[in-house]
């Protein structure tokens, strides 16, 4: 036997396949979006995948499974209260199956999502890991906030937080201390708030170690889980549609897109994504476009920014950036939407002006302050007296509050967010000098911490 692990590292997410040795057969896990490794996988280990296993219809990543299924002739397996719209067994507790000496068994798990399930892989009759889904990762368990309107079946937060209790005591908890943990994501997920950085546990150490799992009243943890959770990008319910329906193939849907020359005419009213760096950016640009660089978390601020009803160019630096950004784009199911890419901007008419950090630091009084960060961080550090919060994934619609009277400076916690702030602030205010603190806000979080 064999599990590997794969990771998408820009969504943090994680996916597995279980490689039974003597009847080369391979099982699938929460596949990511491209199917290749798991390809590759199957040619280096001459073994077919003959099963692929979705724990859930993921919000925050699209999944290969129906395309899989299609090349290899797999079967889908998924719990029947998903609703799905393609060909699939059911797999819900009492639910088993063979794959050489290895045995899968399903456990129902929601929480996360109503549709959770979580699988129990046995070797002769021993247990040895529990694939966990979004219901238990490493250090934290799963949101219960995404299903309000999405999917199948939908579920309020609290009862979802509820459910989630009884899965983690009921069903998971007692399995025993050595069987490992493989979670379908890590540090980094907006499909929890505290995940570790390991990539894999135990139970034994989740009981030890995860606050979710030390002993507390139904009422206590349903107060704690809901308490402080990230905020939901725009793209989780659109995800979750998708992944139900099965997405389009991967390689065909990318080679789709429409590569334009960088002096292409762009059809007026078309919002411009500019993934440039942010000092280039600066220096010219389209008009209203919006600066979300590739570095980061690229995929998931554009789809906490870009509505999945709205179409939009991509802008990139050089041709590899361009191929990245589209794949990037692809994996949570955006590729559709672009209405080309394309290398340099077209236009480099609108720049925005470079701060005197000195100046301000000087006189911040002289300034109306937007801090983009989350509330919670927003509490939990706050920088600068008087400051106005409004969150990144809500500045488009809320950057009419802010007030006009002052220059403005847009501000995150590292300098990656307040690019695209100061992007999106500045068209919405003309006649207002609009600045971006950018990496400086770190000199200040210092100064902060010695007074």
């Amino acid at each position: 036997m064999k599990i590997e692990q794969f990771e998408d590292k820009g969504l943090a997410h994680f996916s597995y396949a279980i490689l039974s040795e003597c009847a080369r057969e391979i099982v699938l896990i929460d596949p990511a979006r491209d199917p290749q490794p798991y390809y590759d996988f199957a040619r280096a280990h001459d073994a077919r995948i003959t099963s692929i296993i979705e724990t859930h219809p993921h919000a925050d990543f699209v999944s290969s499974h129906l395309e899989i299924a299609r090349a290899t002739g797999a079967v889908i397996r998924v719990s029947q209260l998903l609703g799905a719209d393609y060909a699939h067994e059911s797999f819900d507790e009492g639910d088993d199956f063979a794959v050489g000496q290895l045995t899968f068994r399903a456990l129902n798990t929601p929480g996360h999502s109503p549709d959770s399930i979580s699988i129990v892989l046995s070797r002769a009759g021993q247990d040895v890991a529990v694939f966990t889904g979004d219901t238990l990762f490493v250090g934290d368990v799963g949101r219960p906030d995404l299903r309000e309107k999405a999917g199948n079946l939908t579920a309020k937060r609290e009862e979802l937080a509820r459910q989630m209790y009884h899965s983690l005591r009921g069903k998971l908890m007692p399995l025993a201390d050595d069987v490992l943990v493989y979670p379908a994501h890590g540090a980094g997920s907006l499909c929890g708030k505290a995940l570790s950085g390991a990539n894999s546990s135990t139970i034994g150490a989740e009981k030890n170690g995860n606050y979710a799992l030390r002993p507390l009243s139904e009422e206590a943890f349903v107060a704690e889980l809901l308490a402080d959770q990230p905020f939901i990008p725009k793209y989780f319910g659109y995800d979750v549609a998708l992944n139900k329906a099965g997405a389009p193939a991967y390689a065909s849907s990318v080679r789709n897109v429409a590569r334009l020359a960088a002096n292409s005419a762009l059809e007026p009213g078309v919002l411009v994504v500019d993934a440039r760096d942010e000092a280039t950016f600066k220096q010219g640009h389209v008009g209203g476009a919006l600066n979300i660089q590739q570095g980061g978390k690229f995929e998931t601020w554009l789809g906490s920014i870009v509505s999945p009803e709205e179409r939009f160019y991509l802008v990139a630096a050089d041709e590899v950036q361009r191929e990245s950004l589209i794949q990037k784009a692809a994996r949570i199911g955006y590729e559709p939407l672009i209405a080309g890419a394309l290398i340099g901007t077209p236009a480099a008419d609108a720049t925005l002006p470079q701060l005197d950090v000195e100046r301000f630091r000087e006189h911040p009084e002289q300034y109306t302050i937007v801090d983009i960060r989350n509330a919670a961080e927003a509490k939990a550090e706050p920088l600068f007296a008087g400051a106005l919060n409004i969150p990144l994934p809500e500045l488009r619609e809320r950057a009419a509050e802010i007030p006009t009277g002052k220059p403005v400076v847009v501000h995150c916690a590292g300098g990656y967010r307040s690019a695209a702030g100061s992007s999106i602030v500045a068209p919405t205010l003309p006649g207002t000098t609009v600045y971006d603190l950018g990496e400086a806000v770190k000199s200040f979080q210092t100064a902060e911490a010695h007074h």
